[in-house]
């Protein structure tokens, strides 16, 4: 009798690897995000192999004052098709060689590299950000840019995909950066599904320059333009003219502006919107106020005009921006 012809089962589908890099004192927060999105098991979600390596595995003390052990080391990364450096300890200090080279080797066998927060600063020291986009935390955005000047920064948003080099803004957006990768590769329901158990919203809107604060600079309380800068503070739905303000300051318009750009970093107009918008903020997150009455008592005249400076200034509608501040 002729023998029947086996039938072969598939072979599995191999789970795709991600490796966290870990080190020496880091945030526990940072390293969580990564592990919580891709270690985590997460019904109707395909799974990841997530590995936690380290330049030199073993136990590595925290910020928070425990250590956690890793049991790999940067050999992960050789078989990784996602690598993770989830920060930085300190944007000044160079990471140890060995990471930058095993980095580089990953990248140029094809794994995708994820910079999140200060972790942007270990990819560009390794050379891989070179003509490429990227973002960092917007308080390290400035250092960033002077020391890695070839690099294409962007610091208004929350993370940047440029396609084999990943890269986010800080703490926080690291959550954004993950689903975002979960997105790409298994579609919004996996990621809507993570991020329900997470209880984080699947996809933000705007970008990181929304939560960046716009303080007024220190000044001698003795000094006349403090003082009139206070006062047009004090009083943001009245006009100011920077020919006006000038004459109160006992100034000439060109010396005024001088003078304020040196005390406040900023031209007059830009400020003042600045601080017009820092006002609309306030309001729509501490108020009921409408749309309109929040434009005039910002002196931004129309809720047509407040609708236009605001989504420019921070990616998002004002009433965006109430519901996600006030939780409506």
């Amino acid at each position: 009798m002729p023998r029947s012809a086996s039938i072969e089962s598939p072979a599995p589908v191999r789970a795709p690897v991600v490796a966290v890099i870990a080190f020496e004192q880091i945030s526990p927060f940072h390293l969580s995000v990564p592990c919580v999105v891709f270690g985590d098991a997460h019904p109707g979600v395909p799974r990841f192999d997530l590995k936690v390596c380290a330049v030199e595995p073993g136990a590595l003390m925290t910020t928070a004052g425990f250590a956690v052990q890793v049991r790999h080391g940067l050999g992960v990364l050789r078989r990784a098709d996602v690598v993770i450096v989830p920060s930085w300890r300190d944007p000044a200090e160079r990471p140890p060689q060995a990471l930058l080279d095993a980095l580089v080797a990953a990248h140029r066998r094809g794994a995708q590299i994820v910079g999140l927060c200060l972790g942007a600063f270990v990819l560009a020291e390794a050379g891989l950000l070179g003509g490429r986009r990227a973002t960092t935390h917007w308080g390290f955005a400035r250092d960033f840019a002077q020391r890695f000047p070839q690099v294409e920064l962007d610091a208004d948003v929350l993370y940047v995909d440029d396609g084999d080099l990943v890269t986010s803004a800080g703490t926080a957006a690291g959550i954004d950066c993950c689903l975002h990768l979960l997105r790409a590769r298994h579609g919004s329901d996996c990621a809507n599904t993570v991020a329900r158990r997470l209880v984080v919203p699947p996809h933000r809107q705007g970008g990181q320059a929304q939560f960046i604060a716009q303080p007024l600079p220190s000044t001698a309380r003795d000094s006349r333009l403090a003082e009139l800068i206070d006062s047009v503070r004090s009083s943001l739905d009245q006009p100011h003219s920077l020919d006006a303000l000038a004459t109160r300051a006992l100034m000439s318009r060109r010396t005024f502006t001088r003078r304020f750009r040196q005390l406040t970093g900023e031209p007059f107009g830009q400020w003042l919107l600045g601080q017009r918008l820092a006002l609309s903020q306030q309001l729509l997150e501490t108020t009921e106020h409408s749309i309109d009455r929040i434009a005039m008592l910002a002196g931004l005249g129309s809720a047509t005009s407040l609708r236009q400076h605001f989504r420019a200034a921070f990616g998002v509608s004002p009433l965006q921006w109430r519901q996600s501040f006030k939780g409506n």
